[in-house]
């Protein structure tokens, strides 16, 4: 994957150089416009990329947008809006782990929020579930969604209680298809043109999992979220059990509140 991409007229891609395991090959920074730019995700505080960004712009940065507050996606914004004058816009950070809590934006944005330019005309959609405070951005002109982490190419996200809410992204995913994009510009990895097809393969990939836990607890009740990791999670190598934990704690909790659940001193059984 490209570290610097043109994906259309006006709209750039750059990579931060933070590749992970869970940032796969790094995060998406997105830069919209020529004449006045809006930067997306800076991603976190590496001078290299936020410098990289202020000579690929090669016009006046004026406004810097973030779809989230995690560690990989917004650290770089308050740094870059200082060096750029520009304006910082999203939602305020959760209390919680895992946060940025250096992100103050100059103007908190909400769902149907539109911030336009003469060149562009973007669209805040409220899309909480990986974090409370997620947004995804959808490009008028060209119909593309900017999905953060609420979807990313190649594999699912952490969804990781409390902050993280595996009921509201599912809905939040149905919300997203209803959108009817022709692409999903995501956090992390290349465009994905079938939207359509990556949507419903998540929402069909959650419930699977979802039945294997309710699955699971009906045969072995009375264990607790990380001992029936190994009986949901056979596929996921070992290392990963712990991220895998916070999501099954997650769709333990959405059981919990469909009423199917319950949990005694967190051991859960039907």
């Amino acid at each position: 994957m490209s570290p610097y991409a043109e994906l259309a007229p006006g709209l750039r891609r750059i990579v931060a150089p933070n590749p992970s395991m869970m940032t796969g090959p790094g995060t998406n920074t997105y830069l919209f416009g020529t004449d006045a730019i809006a930067v997306l995700d800076p991603g976190p505080i590496i001078e290299s990329h936020l410098e990289y960004i202020q000579q690929k712009a090669a016009a006046p940065i004026r406004w810097i947008l973030v779809t989230h507050t995690h560690p990989d996606h917004s650290p770089g914004a308050a740094v870059l809006a200082d060096a750029t004058g520009a304006e910082l816009l999203g939602m305020a950070a959760p209390d919680g782990e895992h946060q940025d809590v250096t992100f103050a934006p100059h103007r908190l944005i909400a769902d149907g929020d539109i911030i336009e330019t003469d060149e562009i005309r973007l669209e805040a959609v409220h899309t909480p579930g990986h974090a409370s405070n997620h947004l995804c951005f959808r490009h008028a002109g060209l119909n593309w969604v900017f999905t953060g982490d609420h979807i990313i190419d190649g594999s699912t996200v952490v969804i990781n209680p409390p902050d993280g809410n595996m009921k509201h992204y599912l809905q939040s995913l149905e919300r997203l298809r209803r959108l009817d994009c022709v692409a999903i510009a995501p956090g992390h990895g290349n465009v994905i043109s079938d939207p359509e097809r990556i949507i419903d393969w998540t929402i069909r990939h959650r419930l699977e999992r979802e039945a294997k836990i309710l699955a699971a607890v009906e045969s072995t009740p009375d264990l607790t979220s990380m001992e029936l990791v190994p009986k949901v999670y056979q596929d996921v190598d070992v290392k990963l059990y712990g991220w895998a934990e916070r999501s099954l704690l997650a769709h333990l909790l959405k059981l919990e509140d469909d009423g199917i659940v319950t949990r005694d001193e967190q051991r859960w059984r039907r």
